[in-house]
């Protein structure tokens, strides 16, 4: 698994990071960052979780 985001798009909204703080996160800059672009395989549902809950459609997520 792959994470992807399209900071153009991004807002920023944290909706990712609610789902999955392991792999995202919103600092005190307002930025989102990744923590990493290859999760563990624990995380899988909750990434594609993230992905789903973007409402900007910043996330994509490749196996």
């Amino acid at each position: 698994m792959r994470v992807e985001v399209d900071y153009d798009q991004c807002e920023s909204n944290a909706l990712c990071m609610a789902a999955a703080p392991e792999v995202f996160e919103v600092r005190d800059d307002d930025f989102l960052y990744l923590l990493t672009e290859e999760p563990a395989a624990a995380s899988r549902e909750r990434v594609r979780q993230a992905e789903r809950m973007c409402p900007k459609r910043a996330i994509t997520v490749r196996e």
